[in-house]
């Protein structure tokens, strides 16, 4: 997405729309959940089924590209930047402070102001995400697998597997 075009005014009109909604969001008492339903249906373009549990405080740029496929958790001091797409399967756990990030920019000085580059992420069925862990645009997370506190992910991970360190490396099956 180049910067100084139509869509890229309409996104940065609906970044200010939703940074409005999160910070109102991340205010409100917890025990206020009739609120905190309402900012996150403004945040994600409609209500969220019961399945899915965010606790805020929590933060995005865009949130119309994030789906949820069934129950999810998602603790406190998360980021899901997802102009790219997020895909959250069933059964998911995200630890605190994840960051889930699915846009960057070109790596050559002269074009990294000009241009958004995104794409998706797809956390499959139960998958757990460790506290403080990133995931990057393009990855999938397979099946069952197991993101470890702190790694910082950046190729897919295969089903049934833990990745740990940074960058994230498969570093054992699991049952």
């Amino acid at each position: 997405m180049y910067i100084r075009t139509p869509e890229f005014t309409r996104y940065a009109e609906r970044v200010a729309e939703v940074t409005d909604a999160t910070s109102r969001l991340n205010v409100l008492p917890f025990s206020d959940a009739e609120g905190r339903a309402e900012l996150l249906s403004v945040v994600f373009g409609g209500p969220l089924p019961e399945s899915v549990v965010i606790y805020p405080p929590f933060f995005t740029e865009h949130g119309l590209n994030t789906t949820f496929e069934g129950k999810a958790f998602v603790n406190q001091g998360c980021t899901f930047m997802d102009k790219g797409g997020i895909r959250i399967g069933n059964g998911v756990m995200i630890a605190p402070k994840v960051s889930l990030i699915t846009g960057g920019h070109p790596l050559p000085l002269a074009e990294r102001r000009e241009h958004l580059s995104f794409a998706p992420i797809v956390i499959e069925d139960d998958v757990w995400i460790g506290t403080a862990a990133v995931i990057t645009q393009g990855v999938t997370l397979g099946t069952g697998s197991v993101i470890a506190a702190g790694a910082v992910v950046t190729r897919d991970v295969p089903a049934g597997t833990m990745a740990a360190g940074v960058p994230a490396r498969v570093i054992k099956r699991i049952d």
